[in-house]
């Protein structure tokens, strides 16, 4: 691959499976097949998911990330024919492996050197051109570069119609609620903490309260659970996000709060304050549900002066899954 692909060789990205072409035990092809594109405009509106969905959805999707036929083996219908045989197996080879199925496979063709012909004649949907930009350790590019031609194919005959459900059923649901925050819901997590008293002392405050409480709020929006669990969401957060969460800036550098901060802040607030920001934000940008759930549940470990055990009752959305408030 990295003797003669253009791009050269890709490393692993997440999710990935590679395969060989193989004819008379010589190898003519090499694909493969890696976690897909964060964000990508032409996809996502051929698609027509929430933005709310769209990060637990992601793993439904694979991207066809390199695809080379050998020298000497450029011959006719060759490369629809590899990539139809890829097609066929690719399911079941990522359920066996990685555990959960596949609906839409995508890829991204240079227009300046192809012109997605094998895409075409293996009946994959051109959906449009990406924006130009690429990722990089900051986010992305601040300039627009060459976009390139945007093509899915489809797995199963409904995949836009179950991507862009409220709820996904077993076996397509991948894991408990999380979202992708976009960058002005980073910027305005904050506000919603910044009347809740802090329970520290102002001496050796390195991290204002409303900082921790939007970061660790963000964390778990995003899929987190467990102190160490966010504090690592934290410590992978870009210089962009560091600033819209407002973290302390020191040494030009944006500082976030340590994992021991993090634990103190939340087992110290009063819940009851978190939890009417939380509210708060959720009916800015929650999604709304057309049906509610109230349940209760019995803390075993929480016992009160009289010794007796806590009972919370909660609200729930049938179609988001988000808990819209719970009283003890």
């Amino acid at each position: 691959m990295q003797q003669h692909h253009y791009l050269g060789a890709l490393p692993k990205i997440s999710e990935t499976l590679w395969y060989v072409a193989v004819f008379d035990d010589q190898w003519i092809a090499i694909l493969s097949f890696s976690a897909p594109a964060l964000k990508c405009s032409a996809r996502d509106r051929w698609i027509g998911w929430d933005f709310r969905h769209q990060y637990d959805r992601l793993k439904l999707l694979t991207n066809n990330s390199r695809f080379l036929i050998l020298p000497d083996w450029h011959f006719p219908n060759l490369a629809s024919r590899i990539l139809s045989l890829c097609q066929k197996r690719l399911p079941s080879d990522w359920q066996a492996i990685f555990g959960h199925p596949i609906v839409l496979l995508e890829t991204f063709v240079d227009p300046q050197r192809f012109q997605g012909t094998i895409y075409k004649a293996a009946n994959w949907i051109y959906v449009g051109n990406t924006k130009g930009f690429h990722r990089t350790r900051q986010g992305y590019s601040a300039t627009a570069q060459s976009s390139k031609m945007v093509f899915v194919k489809p797995l199963i005959f409904n995949a836009q119609t179950l991507l862009s459900r409220p709820i996904l059923e077993s076996p397509y649901h991948t894991g408990g609620l999380k979202i992708m925050l976009s960058a002005h819901q980073m910027q305005s997590l904050p506000d919603f903490f910044a009347d809740i008293p802090d329970p520290r002392r102002a001496q050796g405050r390195r991290h204002r309260l409303s900082t921790v409480l939007a970061i660790a709020a963000g964390a778990i929006l995003c899929g987190m659970r467990g102190y160490l669990a966010i504090s690592d969401w934290a410590n992978n957060l870009g210089p962009k996000a560091r600033q819209r969460f407002g973290c302390r800036y020191q040494n030009k550098h944006y500082i976030v709060p340590s994992l021991s901060i993090i634990r103190d802040v939340l087992i110290r607030v009063e819940p009851e304050h978190l939890d009417r920001a939380l509210q708060k934000w959720n009916k800015v940008y929650g999604q709304n549900d057309e049906s509610l759930a109230i349940d209760g549940k019995t803390m075993c470990n929480a016992i009160d002066d009289q010794g007796h055990q806590a009972h919370i009752m909660s609200v729930i959305g049938h179609q988001t899954g988000a808990c819209h408030t719970q009283k003890k």
